[in-house]
């Protein structure tokens, strides 16, 4: 296992937060590949039983453990997180923010620390993402795609990003009760201010997703579909129209088109032809990832993923409205 080595400069300059439960020896992991270089590094725990306060401590990291009384959210973890790190070090200009499932690449922090401090009017900073074991199952794989995101400027950064302290206190951080979806959304609250966002070509972090059913695929899909439907919700009418057409993409393949095709059947048993347009679909979003991918196989699973992913996104966004309307909040959607 690597283990980081930073200058002295940015050791000065930064904090980590990490934010966990019950994430056993992926915690370890991102912890140590945090610890030798990374001074004030907090670590935020939402309940675990398996030992990770200790864990953390034994490493002499600072911990924060959420109150069992509220409701957990990342979004909430990670406020928490940068309450203590800037209470305990309120010089720092830089926080990297780290899911405890995941184990910081060498070299990542000297360059994402540096581009901030050539760029004033970036808020972020953010790098590649792979998965640990993209070969262990299909939807492991389907992670490490989806991690490899365009290089160069962004509308957002995920949940592993360094982040300008002064970019986090403009918009007050993370909005604590959404159970996902935080990220693009205070990203977009920056975006408001003038704020931008990069992804540099640079390996940033290793991720242990430890996907192997399709349950958990379903949940994550799940999950998404409930962060779009409370994004549209928050910010659909400003002038970016933000998550709206994530919201109608998945209400036109997972809702509109069967019930009219449906419909249509019942005078004309002919049109249940018309279902054809979902392989139709699959082949034209394949054609199009390959010439990103260069891999068929890539481009068949991710295409496959979002066709047939419509419908456990759909189920959260119905999950949203559906509590929404009965005014209450939704508890979160795990996969693992």
């Amino acid at each position: 296992m690597s283990v980081q080595s930073f200058n002295n400069q940015t050791i000065s300059q930064l904090g980590a937060v990490v934010i966990g439960r019950n994430e056993g020896e992926r915690l370890r992991q991102c912890l140590i590949s945090l610890c030798k270089g990374v001074e004030h590094i907090v670590y935020v725990d939402s309940g675990s039983t398996d030992g990770s306060v200790e864990l953390a401590l034994s490493l002499n990291v600072e911990v924060v453990s959420l109150d069992l009384s509220q409701p957990f959210t990342a979004a909430r973890a990670r406020n928490a997180g940068l309450t203590k790190v800037l209470a305990s070090y309120p010089t720092i200009e830089y926080v990297q923010f780290v899911d405890g499932d995941c184990e910081v690449q060498p070299d990542w922090l000297d360059k994402a620390v540096d581009f901030l401090d050539n760029h004033h009017d970036f808020a972020a900073v953010c790098g590649r993402r792979r998965e640990r074991y993209p070969d262990a199952s299909f939807y492991n794989l389907l992670c490490d795609i989806e991690w490899d995101t365009p290089i160069g400027e962004a509308k957002a950064c995920g949940g592993d990003a360094l982040f300008r302290v002064t970019a986090l206190q403009a918009v007050n951080g993370y909005r604590d009760d959404l159970i996902a979806g935080e990220e693009p959304e205070m990203c977009f609250r920056m975006r408001q201010l003038d704020w931008r966002f990069m992804r540099l070509d640079a390996e940033m972090t290793l991720h242990d997703a430890a996907m192997m059913r399709i349950g958990q695929w379903w949940k994550r899909n799940q999950r998404a579909g409930h962060a779009f439907a409370e994004g549209y919700a928050i910010h659909g009418k400003s002038a970016e129209k933000f998550r709206r057409s994530d919201c109608t993409s998945i209400l036109l393949w997972a809702a509109l088109l069967p019930i009219c095709i449906i419909g249509l059947s019942l005078w004309q048993p002919m049109a249940l032809m018309l279902f054809l347009i979902y392989p139709l679909q699959l082949a034209r979003l394949t054609a199009r990832y390959q010439r990103r991918f260069q891999s068929l196989k890539q481009s068949l699973l991710y295409s496959a993923s979002n066709v047939f992913g419509k419908w456990p996104q759909l189920m959260g966004m119905v999950e949203y409205k559906i509590n929404s309307l009965r005014g209450i909040r939704s508890h979160l959607i795990e996969y693992k």
